[in-house]
């Protein structure tokens, strides 16, 4: 019967950190800023330049 014990409890606690795992990474990706969406590349339209 231990032995169910410690297995239980092993699961448990193994699923608990799993998930509190996920939760940190998460926060961190929601903590960092933003990046900015410019473009390396920009195109002149057709009739803009010369």
């Amino acid at each position: 019967m231990s032995r169910l014990i410690a297995a239980v409890t092993t699961v448990v606690v193994a699923a608990t950190l799993a998930v509190g795992a996920a939760l940190g990474v998460v926060a961190l990706l929601e903590a960092t800023p933003e990046q900015p969406n410019t473009p390396l590349i920009t195109y002149e339209q057709a009739g803009e330049g010369g």
